[in-house]
């Protein structure tokens, strides 16, 4: 994956976000944590596509934005935090 995300121009950590998506195939069926591997000529394919890098780069945008946002929200209503949670005496 390190290749390929240096063949494509982005980081290593947005090629499992491609393929969730589906805009990235791996070769084969491998296993969710197995290694991936992609043909070359798709690849070459793919890098000379704008359309397709529009749609990779909008993709992988909105999944790290979702994520960030979901990650400074805070708790759901009802729910305590442990730092909200009151301290019992002894």
């Amino acid at each position: 994956m390190p290749q390929t995300a240096q063949f494509l121009g982005f980081s290593e950590h947005d090629i499992p976000v491609l393929i969730r998506v589906r805009l990235l195939k791996p070769l084969g069926n491998p296993p969710s944590n197995g290694h991936k591997y992609f043909a070359t000529v798709e690849l070459e394919r793919l890098a000379q596509d704008p359309n397709w890098l529009d749609k990779a780069t909008r993709a992988v945008t909105q999944y790290w934005q979702s994520k960030n946002r979901r990650r400074a929200e805070p708790p759901a209503h009802g729910r305590r935090c442990r730092s909200e949670t009151p301290a019992t005496e002894v």
